[in-house]
């Protein structure tokens, strides 16, 4: 038994590594190596053989998705107490891969720069700003429902709370490389739901996609919300809006877009819940 997970998914009460419990499933940021890989390998999983992205030589052979953000992000992993993995620990059945702004300036910055022309975006909050940048995001198949996705916000929200986070960013993906493909769901997010002009993030110019693709009164918004990935339509659900241009992601086979979530756009009853719960 990897008594890694165990020991804090056992763990009576929360604590700065564990975020949450509900029933079997509980939240918590990685402390070991070990955690880190098995959200690698379920990220492997998810990327590489569920969604055919390209993989490197190195990680077809470790059957893991990694890079150099790896070591020094902190990922939030969450996982089922009532199932075991290969190596006898419970099973990680998500994960998220969270960069504060204060690391990211001690390690070459964010992984969004780049997709975005972010500058001028962390240059208005200033030296002192805390942003929280989101990334490399993946649920097990079987896990993708409704309480499971809203448990991976409660950790997240709890994650903000402890850390003073003013704004969340990153990229988010659609699945395929065709805009014309996606004309309908780029559209809707372009029209209905970007970010104000005057502090508007666009993508790299030479990776600029417009999103621009229907009119606006050509677009059902109702079956365009129903068309978009889960995670996005959280997002924009939540409050997020969208940035200027989508990118194409050829190693993962994806369309990217630019998330800006400031904290303050959550419920604050919300805000108020997790505040109680986290102490």
């Amino acid at each position: 038994m990897d008594a890694r997970i165990v020991t804090v998914a056992a763990s009576g009460s929360e604590s700065e590594t564990v975020l949450a419990r509900s029933g079997n499933l509980v939240v918590f940021i990685a402390t070991a190596p070990a955690d880190i890989a098995a959200a690698q390998r379920l990220r492997y999983d998810v990327f590489y053989r569920e969604m055919a992205a390209t993989s490197s030589p190195e990680m077809a052979a470790s059957g893991r998705d990694f890079d150099r953000y790896d070591d020094y992000c902190d990922h939030m992993l969450v996982a089922d107490t009532s199932k075991r993995d290969a190596n006898g620990a419970p099973l990680i059945v998500g994960c998220y891969r969270l960069l504060r702004s204060e690391v990211a300036a001690r390690h070459g910055g964010f992984y969004t720069s780049g997709e975005y022309d972010i500058s001028a975006m962390l240059a208005r909050g200033g030296p002192d700003a805390r942003y929280l940048e989101l990334g490399r995001s993946a649920v097990r198949a079987e896990y993708r429902t409704g309480p499971v996705m809203q448990f991976l916000w409660r950790g997240l929200v709890i994650y903000l709370l402890r850390h003073e986070i003013a704004l969340m960013f990153g990229c988010a993906s659609l699945p395929g490389i065709d805009p014309n493909d996606l004309k309908r769901e780029l559209s809707f997010l372009h029209h209905f739901h970007a970010m104000p002009p005057e502090i508007r993030v666009r993508a790299r110019p030479e990776l600029f996609v417009d999103m621009n693709l229907m009119p606006k009164e050509a677009i059902d918004e109702q079956e365009a919300l129903r068309e978009l990935p889960p995670l996005i339509k959280g997002y924009v659900r939540a409050g997020a809006s969208i940035g200027d241009g989508a990118v194409i992601d050829h190693q993962f086979g994806t369309t990217d877009v630019f998330i800006y979530f400031p904290v303050s756009r959550i419920d604050p009853r919300y805000i108020a819940f997790f505040k109680r719960r986290s102490g």
